[in-house]
């Protein structure tokens, strides 16, 4: 594997597990009053076109981390809607 595999990797890896504490505090808490529903439709978007440039590239790591970013700013999202 090459370095930059690795980096990619990583990079991938540490941008998931950043929004899982979100995640977790939301569905725990079911509080988003502090959560910017713009900027985190705007995540959403960009996240989502990430996911289908690292396809269009057969980037693994790029599509994998954003796909998977994508989903948990989905949750965090449908919260925001649901606890309101």
């Amino acid at each position: 594997m090459s370095i930059m595999s690795i980096i990619g990797f990583d990079a991938a890896a540490l941008g998931t597990i950043a929004f899982l504490p979100q995640v977790v505090k939301v569905l725990m808490s079911k509080e988003t009053k502090d959560i910017s529903l713009p900027t985190f439709l705007i995540v959403a978007a960009t996240n989502f076109l990430w996911t289908i440039y690292g396809i269009l590239r057969k980037d693994v790591p790029l599509t994998i981390a954003n796909s998977v970013i994508f989903v948990s700013v989905l949750v965090i999202l449908w919260a925001k809607i649901k606890y309101k």
